[in-house]
């Protein structure tokens, strides 16, 4: 019999029992429950319009992060919290302060829009709880990622987004919500049928190799940023879900000889900002300019790994630093190098039964210059053209080791081997590298699609292997503020 799903919504449990697995949460929210305050403006968590707030239990706290109801399947939120626009609305029917601002600041026009930016604007409100310290525009733009407006432009918002700390406090029961969720966590593995389809959401390894097994055709669900698209835009049926989501076991971040492993239910979030512990200056920007922070607050780095898609921008910088991934089944574990994993379009090395468990990225060598570039229409929250990554040992000014992997040159992320056979042995100069930049036009052919030309994309992809020495040269190497229009500007006394 199968289990109903429940989360905590506007301060009571809710159960449903009859939708469609693969029924969103923007559909419950409006059709269903009538709160018609989320909208949907893209259906494809670009947009902004249809975010919420969704809260869960981590670690014995309460964690809130902004995510795109139009892509999240309502059985993954079984056990968390929800919070709309409704939930605003404060108890003697004054608005938030994060509304207040808003209409202080001019930070609305048609107001299609605003919704979503009140729900973003609330999680960087009780994040910056009890801190005294109003949010930096870093901050809020990083918030604001995900959000879309074109009526008011960004300047009215940004304000509100100063403003919200400084009227009067609004407070939020956390201690009701943790009590609301206590009551909803499961011990088992939750089980919930529909329209002949069953969501699997279990709680081990071992279960979820169990059920892999037995469902070898499931589709395998993670954070949905992918897969809910299939849905929303592909009109695709998935069969029976595997969520791996509430698997312990692929949630750990730990260090296992000299590579850092994540696991496959690790959000992007946490993913990337425990790899840039390792390389802060190569991979921070690059970990911002990866889709929005919605998107990387449910999304994780071993479902964009094992979707492998072309244009993927982790995968070509893992690559170049030489990753491996861990796939799992009930036969037990196969370690792969990552670039081995993708044999050609949508195609990888995955057996029957199998699944992702983990990605190994090796950390920081001596003499190593690694370095990775996206380039896209806009800065935030895009689709790259190309996307490429660098890596090479300097033994004095000879090169050892050369690793180049590009995403967006071919049908899948890979390495360019005749470039990077005329960089070993060679010395790190203009002549070596102009010889090697000539070698990608063999390496690659790029195709002409929407975001690029082949002519573009080969020509950017050879001035950005001329970028990465510029910057790694051995004589008067160039300053970030020298080659990148975001970077901060250089202090001088």
């Amino acid at each position: 019999m199968s289990d109903p799903i429940r989360f905590y919504y506007q301060g009571q449990i809710q159960q449903v029992s009859n939708a469609a697995p693969t029924r969103t949460l923007l559909q419950h929210l409006r059709e269903d429950l009538h709160c018609t305050g989320t909208k949907e403006g893209c259906a494809e968590g670009d947009c902004g319009a249809c975010t919420v707030v969704v809260g869960e239990m981590k670690h014995g706290q309460l964690e809130l992060q902004s995510v795109n109801s139009c892509i999240q399947f309502l059985p993954t939120l079984d056990g968390k919290a929800v919070f709309t626009v409704e939930d605003l609305q404060q108890k003697n029917g004054e608005l938030h302060p994060v509304q207040q601002a808003l209409v202080e600041c001019h930070g609305s026009q048609c107001g299609f829009c605003t919704p979503g930016f009140a729900m973003s604007l609330w999680s960087l409100y009780l994040k910056k709880e009890g801190d005294n310290v109003p949010p930096c525009r870093k901050e809020i733009d990083e918030t604001l990622s995900g959000n879309l407006c074109r009526c008011t432009g960004y300047r009215p918002i940004i304000d509100a987004a100063k403003r919200m700390g400084e009227l009067p406090a609004a407070e939020f029961d956390r201690a009701a919500v943790i009590s609301g969720l206590q009551s909803l966590q499961r011990g088992e593995m939750f089980s919930y049928t529909a329209d002949d389809q069953t969501f699997y959401a279990p709680r081990t390894l071992q279960q979820l190799a169990e059920v892999r097994e037995a469902n070898p055709k499931a589709t395998i669900l993670a954070g949905s940023t992918d897969v809910g698209l299939w849905v929303t835009k592909q009109m695709r049926e998935l069969g029976n879900i595997i969520y791996v989501r509430e698997v312990d076991e692929l949630k750990h971040i730990k260090t296992v000889d000299d590579m850092l492993e994540i696991g496959a239910a690790v959000s992007l979030n946490d993913a990337y900002g425990a790899v840039c512990q390792h390389y802060p200056d190569e991979l921070t920007e690059m970990w911002q300019r990866f889709a929005s922070q919605p998107i990387r607050n449910t999304g994780t780095l071993g479902g964009s790994v094992a979707n492998g898609s072309p244009i993927g921008d982790s995968a070509p910088w893992m690559i170049a630093l030489g990753a491996e991934i861990v796939l799992h089944s009930v036969r037990g574990q196969r370690v792969l190098l990552l670039e081995s994993f993708y044999l050609d379009y949508m195609k990888k090395d995955m057996q029957p039964g199998e699944f992702v468990a983990a990605v190994r990225i090796p950390l920081p060598k001596v003499g190593q210059q690694f370095r990775t570039y996206k380039l896209a229409k806009r800065y935030d929250q895009d689709i790259s053209a190309v996307c490429a990554a660098f890596a090479i040992s300097l033994d004095g000014d000879i090169v050892r080791d050369a690793h180049i992997a590009f995403g967006g040159m071919a049908a899948t992320s890979r390495r360019a081997p005749l470039a990077e056979a005329a960089l070993n042995g060679q010395a790190w100069n203009e002549a070596t590298v102009k010889n090697a930049m000539a070698l990608l036009a063999q390496d690659y052919t790029p195709l002409t699609d929407m975001r690029a030309s082949n002519t573009y994309r080969m020509q950017t992809a050879q001035n950005l292997l001329r970028r990465f020495w510029l910057e790694t040269r051995i004589d008067a190497p160039l300053k970030l503020q020298a080659i990148n229009v975001f970077a901060p500007v250089a202090v001088t006394a």
